[in-house]
């Protein structure tokens, strides 16, 4: 599949709601938009502003944790939602960002979003903000991939009875990927992850 058949994210002003923050079609999801000086030298980078995102989630987003990843391409995470705020950040390659609302009482259950993020050709060079609960996952298209993600809480004390893992494969997600699933490096947790009828039966009785 041609990723421009795709209904990518594109940056809109009219959706802007803080300096370099925008928000999507899903409830308290947002893609910030980044600021890149170059010279001679190379870059710098202005990857987000702190307080102009709590001015926008209206709490704090205190920063416990920062963790840094590597994909190969065809690498497939996903779809996870945990029970934390987080701040993606690609520095290297190309994703596409599939994010989904899969909180049972959201105004916007069921919303997807895909972003392709990173550095390449039609490509997004900014972060997205995850609200806890909202469902993310990464394709790697160009490799290799290279993200940071900043997290409000440490993994090893998370509660992890909020955590929620769903098929990428999803009926009731549908979502289009570029490869067929034949062709993708998948975790067994990801192959072995539920449907959203499974967990939430009481929203499709």
């Amino acid at each position: 599949m041609d990723l421009m058949n795709l209904p990518l994210y594109k940056v809109n002003e009219k959706n802007k709601v803080e300096d370099r923050i925008y928000k999507t079609s899903i409830n308290y999801l947002y893609y910030i938009s980044t600021i890149v000086h170059e010279d001679n030298r190379g870059f710098y980078r202005e990857v987000a502003l702190i307080p102009d995102i709590e001015k926008v989630i209206g709490k704090p987003f205190s920063i416990k944790q920062l963790n840094h990843a590597n994909s190969v391409k065809n690498v497939i995470r996903g779809m996870h939602a945990e029970d934390w705020n987080k701040l993606v950040t690609v520095t290297h390659g190309v994703c596409l960002c599939v994010l989904a609302d899969i909180r049972p009482n959201s105004p916007t259950f069921l919303k997807k979003e895909y972003t392709l993020l990173g550095f390449g050709e039609n490509a997004l060079p900014g972060s997205i903000f995850i609200t806890k609960g909202i469902a993310n996952s990464m394709f790697i298209v160009e490799e290799p991939v290279e993200y940071i993600y900043a997290l409000n809480e440490l993994y090893r004390e998370r509660d992890t009875s909020g955590d929620v893992a769903i098929s990428l494969f999803d009926p009731d997600l549908n979502i289009q990927w570029p490869v067929p699933q034949e062709e993708m490096i998948i975790s067994d947790r990801d192959k072995n992850s539920i449907t959203l009828r499974e967990k939430y039966p009481e929203k499709f009785g």
